[in-house]
């Protein structure tokens, strides 16, 4: 049983379940807006419902509720580290509302992805910040999360992963 972070009171975080697709491809459409890119979002309910919750989900997602209402979420997934020889969690999204920011709500959804990594032994937790957006860089800073500037990030998409010569 992961154990939830203790820390604003009102604030619950609890993993996402059936139902929930809704809010969360919201989240992922108000994230792409604040990143400057919204025409990216090409996910559906129903892709989100076979990623989060089929028998053999890969995907994982974590909702934050202040008051019962939806106010944040983490989306994530495993990676593996060959120098660890463990998982680590990979962070694909946190988000939580502009009007819930400032409470607690991103920091006790990291938490929740901490404890679930120490629990089962994961080796670490990366995720990816936008250059620009100062303020999470701030905050990851803030949080003691270190930039992993000797890497450089690629991609393989669109024409070029759909032409590359087999």
């Amino acid at each position: 049983m992961t154990r939830t972070p203790s820390g604003s009171s009102g604030i619950e975080v609890r993993a996402a379940r059936p139902g929930d697709e809704a809010v969360i491809l919201g989240f992922i459409r108000d994230l792409a807006e604040y990143e400057r890119s919204p025409e990216s979002v090409a996910i559906t309910e129903s892709q989100l419902t076979t990623s989060l919750f089929a028998p053999d989900a890969q995907v994982f997602a974590h909702l934050a509720m202040m008051d019962g209402e939806p106010c944040g979420m983490a989306l994530w997934f495993l990676d593996f580290s060959t120098w660890t020889g463990r998982p680590g969690i990979h962070l694909e999204d946190l988000y939580v509302t502009p009007e819930s920011r400032g409470q607690g709500i991103g920091r006790r959804l990291l938490a929740t992805l901490v404890s679930i990594a120490n629990e089962r032994g994961y080796a670490r937790i990366n995720w990816s910040v936008l250059t620009w957006n100062e303020p999470a860089l701030s905050f990851y800073r803030n949080l003691g999360a270190a930039p992993q500037d000797e890497w450089i990030n690629y991609r393989l998409d669109g024409d070029a992963l759909a032409n590359f010569p087999l």
